[in-house]
């Protein structure tokens, strides 16, 4: 089964960064291909993904785990998709965040840019969030 990763620095503190990708609404943000996840029940979650031209929705399972600051998911099918992630304290206000992907479906290299693209996206959008969620505890402008 073809393995992908990635590994990149974040500017975001390790917690506030896993703190945005264990949520399952943010998902879409920067995971490739996917449109809507949302929790159901425990692990599992609804998901709506288009792949290959198709606009495919299933159940898809979640694993969260803060204490470790690792995500794993995946979704039954023919394509054996799952993967997992992890994030690290890379200094005080830093975090590395590693990827790994686990999928029989074909075309390595758009598999690989897909990933190194989540990671960019994941990246630019935790920033983003930890910034606002930072101006919105702030009294006026400094």
């Amino acid at each position: 089964m073809p393995s992908y990763d990635y590994t990149a620095q974040v500017d975001v503190p390790a917690d506030q960064l896993f703190g945005y990708l264990a949520k399952p609404g943010n998902l879409p943000a920067f995971l490739p291909a996917l449109t809507e996840a949302r929790p159901v029940e425990g692990d599992r979650v609804h998901v709506e993904a288009d792949v290959d031209g198709r606009h495919v929705a299933g159940e898809a399972w979640l694993h969260v785990d803060r204490g470790a600051r690792t995500l794993s998911w995946g979704a039954p099918g023919e394509d054996d998709y799952h993967g997992d992630l992890s994030v690290r304290d890379h200094g005080e206000n830093d975090s590395e965040v590693t990827i790994r992907l686990h999928t029989e479906r074909a075309g390595g290299e758009e598999v690989q840019r897909g990933l190194e693209e989540a990671v960019a996206a994941l990246a630019h959008r935790a920033a983003a969030e930890t910034d606002l969620s930072a101006a919105e505890h702030q009294e006026g402008w400094s």
